[in-house]
């Protein structure tokens, strides 16, 4: 049976990142996609432009929407830049309570300019981390999570430990950011797995993070381990950036249906 995945996560009217890529990475791994949106975002393969804030209680009656009718597998959260909506969202989490959630903490932007306010930090922090069946921040977000800087593979493990202490059942940290190779580390709270990966010179990198985390999601719904989950989820995204087509003038999409459009003989 085709399981349901359900991406709480903001607009892209480009369509490589946000909602847009959650949902398009949920298909590409044969599950249905639903999706709530929190923020209405104007932005493309050059940047942010403006956002607006989806009210708490709509939010709130999105959630009811989905799980009142459908059986719901998996949830995968990713940007939630107030405490209202991170309220609203625990809220329902507490409610429904879903089998598997991962959460994309996107926290600091590629410019290293923090997204969340320290109140907004503090609140997911205590609020909705202990709801993650995995928590997926890269290195500029782990060093926010751990209050520590991470310069190699030894600070990645210590900042691991210090993020799973804060209430999530496994964090991956996400090595993108080295300039040494792109490893990522997988801390489930008793041991630590390797899951090595290389760098691919491409502008195709928009909505990676959110790309990886839904990937893991779907994955996770479909009966996977974590540890064979992240493996494939990581695999997709270098796929994907490897074969993705030029779109837009900046940094664009991967190709998320790489696989499938490769099965078909296009």
């Amino acid at each position: 049976m085709m399981k349901h995945v359900l991406s709480i996560a903001g607009t892209d009217p480009s369509g490589g990142a946000g909602a847009a890529a959650d949902c398009k990475t949920f298909c590409a791994h044969g599950c249905f996609a639903l999706n709530v949106i929190t923020a209405v975002v104007s932005q493309n393969t050059q940047g942010v432009r403006d956002y607006m804030d989806v009210p708490p209680a709509l939010i709130a009656s999105q959630i009811d929407a989905v799980f009142e009718d459908i059986s719901v597998d998996a949830v995968k959260i990713g940007m939630v830049s107030v405490p209202e909506t991170i309220r609203a969202i625990v809220g329902k989490l507490e409610q429904y309570k879903p089998p598997v959630v991962v959460i994309d903490p996107v926290m600091v932007a590629t410019s290293g300019h923090r997204l969340l306010a320290p109140k907004a930090e503090a609140i997911l922090k205590e609020l909705l981390l202990p709801w993650a069946t995995v928590l997926t921040p890269n290195i500029p977000e782990a060093e926010v999570l751990a209050e520590m800087k991470i310069k190699s593979l030894a600070d990645m493990e210590r900042a691991a430990e210090k993020i799973v202490a804060l209430g999530p059942r496994a964090v991956l940290v996400k090595g993108g950011h080295r300039t040494e190779d792109a490893t990522d580390i997988l801390y489930d709270g008793k041991r630590f797995h390797y899951c090595k990966g290389r760098h691919i010179e491409s502008t195709s990198t928009h909505g990676t993070g959110c790309s990886l985390s839904s990937a893991v999601a779907a994955d996770l719904a479909n009966g996977m381990t974590l540890a064979d989950a992240v493996k494939e989820a990581k695999q997709y995204v270098f796929d994907g950036i490897a074969h993705a087509e030029p779109i837009g003038k900046g940094h664009g999409p991967i190709h998320h249906f790489y696989e499938l459009y490769r099965k078909a003989g296009m």
